[in-house]
């Protein structure tokens, strides 16, 4: 189970990463990619769910095999967030740019999904 304990722990502290820095740029959104957000409830619902999100992976990472029901939602929490920024791009709403994490998140959501049938394999070896 190495392999889900680092891919849960790197999406885990990875996410943490990316999304700490949104509690500190709200303001300067606005200025750089207008027009500014005018529904700030939304935007920090989303910085603060999706970091909770990312301390779930992290306990995913310490029993992948106890936890892997919950990599179903984890392979979700990435999967959607990808088709959503493509469906977003394919609408001409969103830059080129902004596909890069989406597609971070994409392989990241791949190698759940690996995860996720690796811990299969290996609980019915437990048995």
């Amino acid at each position: 189970m190495k392999f889900a304990r680092i891919v849960f722990c790197a999406a885990g502290i990875w996410g943490v990463l990316i999304l700490t820095p949104l509690f500190f740029i709200f303001s300067s959104i606005g200025r750089n990619d207008p027009p500014p957000i005018t529904h700030p409830g939304f935007y920090y619902g989303f910085a603060t769910v999706g970091l909770a999100f990312q301390f779930v992976f992290i306990v995913i990472a310490t029993d992948p095999v106890r936890f892997r029901p919950v990599m179903i939602p984890a392979v979700f929490e990435k999967m959607s967030y990808a088709a959503a920024m493509t469906t977003l791009y394919c609408q001409l709403r969103i830059q080129a740019a902004d596909l890069v994490i989406a597609g971070v998140d994409f392989l990241f959501g791949l190698m759940f999904v690996a995860a996720f049938l690796k811990a299969g394999v290996a609980s019915r070896n437990r048995a």
